[in-house]
């Protein structure tokens, strides 16, 4: 424990908590994590110094949380790696007690945990990953039920559990990778509970956060009731991803093709759900466009009604203007009534021009609404389009998914064959054995006759030669 103590007199606030976390994790930062392969190498950095410079250009390599960081990322890869190899040979639902499902959860509970804030309280300090957990219920209305679920459980009484209960869930519904994505794509809500060089703030979450998408392709079936999630231990086991010296396993061919089918369906099941969205999506478009095109169609209606009435009393009023006119000229005479007939021919000709500039307004305003509903007719067809192209791909993707289960049934028949044939050649091999062992005892049998005849015949030559 002397390399990692700071040498440091006088240590800075910075130092202490570089300390601190060295000390919480010093099974992570005195090994450097990395992958060789499908196995789990570690090396010892015994040239780690713990203490920062002063001034630090850039990001020091040996930095004790760039490397808990590197490490942290490279055991997920690992833990996920080979729990989807496992499952998928495994071939059935997984359970609680699956080993490797166990180690996932421990190594996700050491990412989440990495750079957490400590929070003051009255028992004292207290570090739980339930509070950045709790923001995907804000960010994602569909994870409320999830959230809903954990605080309904019995028995969970610590923040710890309730966080350990909600990834058993967000693995079990398949949407783990896309919930760590809304919250790591919002560091500025995450910075309320994580430090600045926390593994949640860096690029390594975003890593992580991709690689969880392949755990969409394992089933598992996790019953919380009796399980005592507050006060389990979670404690990384690195013989699991040790490599073997003497290890040389190798896959058949039949279960790597198995296998490579499953993932194809497995992807084409989730294009298909997307696609399916997406139609869905674009078909409430459609409806909204359609509605909208309605309502505009009747605008257009009143418009023009309105437009025809302008007209109208345009007209009247110019029959009306032309009749004082006629009258007013007759009795010129009288320059009183010339003059009020003047002043009403300047209010008529007012009124005239007023009704023409709203009938100019009227004509714009039909203009633009056939010009908008000539623009909603194309972006309705063009949608119209789209939908049938998103269409005849779900029915491409349909007939692929069925030309991959066909594969997959014939793949499995394959297997049976052969495994029919090998069990066909192994009773023939115990037949042949058993018709050798019976030639060894003729051949025995045939021996023993050979040697009676051959001493009989040494006794005659004898007795012949004795007369």
């Amino acid at each position: 424990m002397s390399d990692l103590t700071p040498q440091s007199e006088t240590p800075t606030p910075t130092t202490d908590k570089i300390t601190q976390a060295a000390r919480e994790t010093i099974y992570l930062c005195n090994f450097r994590v990395s992958v060789d392969g499908e196995w789990l190498c570690l090396r010892e950095l015994n040239d780690i110094s713990l203490t920062p410079d002063p001034e630090p250009a850039h990001e020091d390599p040996k930095d004790p949380i760039a490397i808990e960081r590197l490490n942290l990322m490279n055991m997920a890869k690992l833990s996920i790696k080979g729990l989807i190899e496992s499952a998928l040979n495994l071939g059935r639902t997984l359970d609680s007690d699956y080993a490797p499902l166990q180690q996932f959860f421990v190594v996700m509970e050491h990412c989440l945990k990495h750079g957490l804030k400590a929070k003051k309280t009255f028992l004292g300090q207290n570090k739980s990953f339930w509070g950045p957990l709790e923001l995907v219920e804000k960010l994602t209305p569909e994870a409320g039920e999830i959230t809903a679920s954990v605080k309904d459980l019995p028995g969970l009484k610590t923040p710890l559990g309730r966080g350990r209960a909600w990834l058993r869930l967000a693995l079990m519904q398949k949407k783990l990778s896309d919930y760590m994505k809304t919250i790591i794509n919002r560091k500025d809500l995450l910075s309320e509970f994580y430090e600045p060089n926390a593994l949640m703030m860096e690029e390594e979450g975003a890593v992580i956060a991709g690689l969880l998408v392949g755990l969409n392709v394992i089933d598992a079936n996790l019953c919380m009731k009796g399980e005592d999630l507050d006060s389990q231990v979670g404690v990384i086991d690195f013989s699991m991803y040790l490599k073997d010296g003497g290890h040389s396993s190798k896959s058949a061919e039949g279960d790597d093709q198995i296998t490579s089918i499953l993932d194809q369906k497995n992807y084409v099941e989730e294009l298909n759900r997307h696609l399916s969205a997406s139609v869905n999506n674009l078909q409430a478009k459609v409806d909204a466009l359609e509605k909208s095109n309605t309502k505009l169609t009747e605008e257009l209606a009143v418009a023009n009604n309105r437009i025809i009435t302008l007209q109208e009393d345009v007209e009247r009023v110019k029959e009306e203007s032309s009749f004082q006119l006629e009258s007013r000229k007759a009795s010129s005479a009288n320059g009183q009534t010339l003059g009020e007939t003047r002043k009403q021919l300047k209010e008529e000709t007012l009124l005239r021009l007023d009704v023409e500039r709203e009938l100019e307004v009227q004509i714009g305003m039909r203009q633009e609404v056939e010009l908008s509903m000539k623009m909603l007719e194309k972006d309705v067809c063009e949608k119209q389009d789209s939908l049938v192209e998103l269409r005849q791909q779900l029915e491409d993707l349909r007939a692929i998914n069925q030309q991959l289960s066909h594969k997959s049934q014939s793949a499995e028949s394959s297997s049976k064959q052969k495994s029919d044939a090998i069990a066909r050649l192994e009773e023939k091999i115990n037949q042949m054995s058993g018709t050798i062992k019976q030639l060894e005892s003729s051949d025995k049998h045939l021996v023993k006759q050979a040697r009676t005849l051959s001493s009989a015949a040494e006794k005659l030559l004898q007795l012949q030669q004795q007369q």
